[in-house]
């Protein structure tokens, strides 16, 4: 037989054994990041306990947090018509020195 438990007025679930300690880390909320870190020093020479703010000054004198980085797209190949030209001959040589045709 299975047992049905009403989660709403008319709507039903069925009843599961839950674990009753599925906590993933000592933390009462897991999978929160938290603001805080050590105090760790900044380029102007002061110590932050706050991610953000350590992360605000950072930006306001220009610099980079490596790993977050936004990478340049790369310019497509839009070269002369001469080094087209260029390409193809180079690569019909090696094809013939293969034997390809």
């Amino acid at each position: 037989m299975v047992d049905l438990v009403e989660v709403a007025p008319g709507r039903f679930r069925v009843k599961r054994d839950t674990p009753q300690n599925f906590a993933r880390s000592e933390h009462p909320v897991p999978y929160v990041i938290s603001d805080s870190m050590p105090p760790t020093e900044q380029v102007d020479g002061k110590f932050y306990t706050s991610k953000r703010q350590f992360r605000a000054v950072g930006r306001a004198l220009g610099l980079v947090e490596v790993g977050n980085e936004k990478p340049k797209p790369k310019p497509k190949n839009a070269g002369s018509r001469a080094a087209t030209e260029a390409r193809r001959a180079s690569i019909k040589t090696a094809l013939a020195r293969t034997g390809r045709p």
